[in-house]
């Protein structure tokens, strides 16, 4: 299960060598408690937190274990996407057993707080749950920062509701737009007024906060602008804080990560999406075949060109690649196609920086046609 993050939180990972004898364990400071995976524990008035630290082991996931590299050192800074950090997580943990002496701190600040530190130079890599914004790419050239776009999974968003709630089994388009919609704000307020048929009582909207790449890409998609949201919801940065917000509430509904739903499948309900041909639920067959749309998305990590220069950043990199549809799956995302992949790593090797993603969000475009063209 993923460790729970807290908006502002940070997480370091110490990348010690197993085999280093008399070596303590360092301590944890100010420690989160992890969210079990049985019985939520957040209390329902907390939408902000005091940020802290979490000191965290490597631990031994399934995988093959390439050669050791002792040569290799250094720090290497990630922020970002929530969504795609427990992707980075394992890779982290994994590239632990062959590069033991470096030191890897890992931030979550949602992919558009990620991408302010990195365009100001602060990380090397940020977690990204949509492409970079047009306009964070050139604060990135105005600070002399080129990097390289790397897509590594598919997720597709997930809208859920009360286990409760049985009226709400699937939602048209049109309905989502309706309910988040900037000018429904205090006038769209009952399920009612969404379906004539549904209770006439009041629903409680929760949704990722506006640094959050998940709630840039969900407007896109489901409003017809980027941004555009209603803002009389709770937002959080945490996925955690949403799922069990809608535990919480009968009249809840929000909008997660794929893999935040699949943890809590026996928890929450999940609404099919309508749009236009039928009613289709998220699973790893409808997002890999592109039928549940348009919530369907990719997931990225974004690299500075010039760290990649750096032994240690090209070497996580590179392990990132390789054991990229590994780690995805246990993520609990979906791979990319292994062609997908291929072209990634071809973007790599050249170093071809800039996006592919010129305009930012693109609902619908494949990634695997974009790359190709770019390849041509």
């Amino acid at each position: 299960m993923f460790i729970r993050l807290l908006r502002g939180s940070v997480v370091v990972i110490t990348l010690l060598a197993s085999a280093c004898a008399g070596v303590a364990s360092p301590p944890s400071v100010g420690s989160p408690s992890p969210v079990p995976a049985s019985t939520p524990d957040v209390t329902p008035s907390v939408v902000d937190v005091t940020p802290s630290v979490v000191v965290v082991q490597p631990t031994s996931t399934p995988v093959a274990k390439p050669t050791v590299r002792p040569d290799l050192s250094g720090d290497i800074v990630i922020d970002g996407s929530s969504t795609v950090y427990p992707i980075t997580e394992l890779a982290m943990q994994q590239f632990a057993e062959i590069a033991p002496n470096v030191r890897i701190q890992l931030g979550v600040s949602g992919t558009g707080g990620g991408f302010k530190k990195f365009c100001a130079g602060i990380t090397d890599i940020s977690d990204a749950s949509r492409p970079i914004k047009p306009d964070e790419s050139e604060i990135c050239r105005a600070n002399g920062i080129e990097f390289v776009e790397i897509p590594v999974a598919f997720d597709g968003i997930s809208v859920i509701v009360n286990p409760e709630n049985r009226w709400v089994q699937c939602m048209t388009v049109d309905e989502l737009k309706q309910m988040w919609a900037p000018d429904s704000e205090g006038k769209v307020v009952t399920w009612k007024q969404i379906r004539a048929e549904w209770p006439d009582q009041p629903f409680k909207l929760y949704a990722p906060g506006i640094d959050s790449g998940t709630h840039d890409y969900f407007t896109a998609a489901i409003v017809g602008k980027e941004d555009a949201s209603r803002n009389d919801y709770i937002g959080s940065e945490d996925d955690y804080i949403l799922m069990q917000r809608v535990i919480e509430e009968k009249n809840g509904i929000a909008y997660v990560g794929f893999a935040y739903y699949q943890e809590y499948t026996d928890k929450v309900g999940v609404v099919a999406i309508d749009a236009g041909n039928g009613c289709v639920s998220p699973s790893i067959e409808t997002i890999t075949n592109g039928t549940y749309t348009p919530l369907a998305r990719p997931l990225f990590i974004y690299v500075r060109n010039d760290r990649l220069d750096r032994p240690e950043v090209e070497a996580f990199v590179t392990f990132y690649l390789e054991n990229a549809a590994d780690l995805v799956q246990a993520a609990r995302y979906i791979p990319l196609p292994p062609r997908v992949y291929e072209l990634v790593g071809q973007r790599v090797a050249k170093r071809t920086t800039g996006s592919v993603f010129s305009e930012g969000i693109q609902v619908g475009v494949s990634i695997e046609t974009l790359l190709m063209l770019e390849d041509k």
